[in-house]
């Protein structure tokens, strides 16, 4: 019988099974983010016990850290603490930190792949929800709460109960102007927030097989918003030429011992995966969440449905959310006033994400009475796309031009939406108050946030 992927390197790392039925499994890296890495780094000075791989630890500044054009290192009280408490662990113990004004810093879910924290074959934990992100490269990646964190640091192991395994086949052809984003949210609607649950899940199929890596990442991001525990695609030649890319390790012969060791991480057939779905995708319109969980999602040319014909366990979800948006059944999208723009975030922040987006911004300008940003996934995200111009191309249009960081995508470092306001944006989650207190937001891709922006309500991007 063929094995997962996903089972395959879990079990090449697994270093002792629990009494308590959870594995011990080694960690090839550890990455901690702004909000968690204090108290994590608290807990390991309270035990005593020294940090087992400092070599493999890596910190960085995203959630808390003010994006707002024009940046310098003086941080607001309440940040400058959390950023202290981090460069103090980082000297103690040794453990790089991606601190503000490096260039290295960024959100850790763009900095792990770009800087090579995270390989094909690896294990991964990162003390954020959305660790799942890097699965893409083929590595096993999870995410961890504070204590679980500290014990991390500690023993460079997690203990953690296997999930099973999902496969999702991908099938057809995307139409031109639809991406990843809308597959991925048009699959939440149709599986529901919770059928992920208790699963790896593994993207595969047609569809998936000619995405690019950056969107392959969104797919990855964006599985834990149906309840999943990690995700993963397995290595492929677009893989390997995207690592090719990367400035890191430039020596050959290590590089050609890598791909070697790459080439063999295959993953099983069918039957090796404890559920499949097959998803078809050839015909499928950008998506708009209507609600406030990514499952209440319609494609732009569809309508807002009528609790009524939903379960009624269902109901009041619904009809709360109709109420929460300002929203009522049978409702259209499409030509819907916004008044936030929001394109960054772990999700759509990486250089492909802005050049879509710029691409259909060039030579247009932001709607009046519209805010729109662009925030970088990281510092590098930043100078590339600066290179290529394309922070001209958004500023020209009337964007605002970002520090990297996580931004608005849970209303962080003071960058949030009024109550009331309509936010077009590329991040994950759209849950009440998530972009600012009684915001409405409306996750779509890139290329639909753009149009949004430009049209001051949203649009059918296939029509611009």
């Amino acid at each position: 019988m063929s094995t997962a992927l996903f089972d395959a390197i879990w079990a090449e790392h697994v270093v002792a099974r629990r009494a308590d039925g959870r594995d011990l499994l080694y960690l090839d890296r550890v990455v901690m983010d702004d909000v968690r890495a204090p108290a994590a780094l608290e807990l390991l000075e309270r035990s005593g016990r020294p940090m087992r791989r400092p070599d493999l630890v890596f910190a960085t500044i995203d959630h808390t850290l003010p994006t707002q054009p024009g940046r310098d290192d003086a941080l607001p009280p309440a940040i400058l603490a959390i950023a202290e408490a981090v460069r103090a662990g980082a000297r103690r113990h040794g453990f790089r930190f991606f601190d503000v004004g490096s260039d290295e810093q960024g959100i850790s879910h763009v900095v792990a792949p770009q800087l090579g924290l995270v390989l094909p074959g690896a294990t991964y934990v990162c003390s954020d929800s959305h660790a799942a992100t890097v699965g893409a490269l083929g590595a096993l990646a999870l995410a961890c709460g504070t204590t679980d964190l500290a014990l991390a640091l500690a023993t460079q192991t997690l203990a953690v109960e296997k999930p099973q395994t999902m496969r999702v086949h991908l099938n057809g052809t995307l139409d031109a102007r639809v991406d990843a984003k809308d597959v991925v949210l048009a699959l939440i609607g149709a599986l529901g927030i919770h059928a992920g649950r208790g699963y790896a899940v593994e993207f595969a199929g047609e569809v998936v097989a000619a995405l690019p890596m950056e969107q392959r990442f969104t797919l990855c991001n964006m599985a834990i918003e149906m309840g999943a525990r990690s995700a993963i695609v397995a290595p492929d030649a677009t893989t390997l030429a995207w690592l090719d890319e990367l400035p890191w390790r430039s020596d050959p012969a290590w590089r050609e011992t890598a791909r070697e060791r790459w080439r063999t991480l295959r993953t099983g057939d069918d039957d090796a995966f404890d559920r499949v779905v097959d998803f078809p995708c050839t015909g499928l319109a950008p998506q708009i969440t209507w609600g406030n969980d990514p499952s209440m999602v319609i494609p732009i040319d569809g309508r807002v449905p009528d609790p009524a014909a939903a379960p009624a366990d269902r109901r009041p979800a619904l009809e709360r959310a109709l109420e929460y948006m300002g929203l009522a059944p049978g409702d259209t999208l499409a030509g819907t006033a916004v008044q936030r723009v929001f394109i960054g975030s772990c999700t759509n922040a990486r250089l492909a994400d802005l050049q879509a987006a710029a691409a259909q911004v060039r030579g247009h300008h932001v709607a009046p009475g519209v805010r729109a940003i662009v925030v970088p996934g990281s510092a590098q995200t930043k100078r590339e796309a600066e290179t290529l111009g394309l922070d001209r191309v958004f500023t020209d249009a009337g964007f605002e031009w970002h520090e990297p960081g996580c931004a608005m995508c849970s209303s962080g470092s003071n960058d949030a939406a009024a109550a009331g306001e309509r936010v077009a944006s590329t991040s994950n989650r759209n849950f009440e108050d998530r972009q600012g207190r009684g915001a409405r937001t409306h996750l779509v891709s890139p290329r639909s946030a753009a149009a949004a922006a430009l049209a001051g309500r949203f649009v059918d991007v296939r029509e611009t």
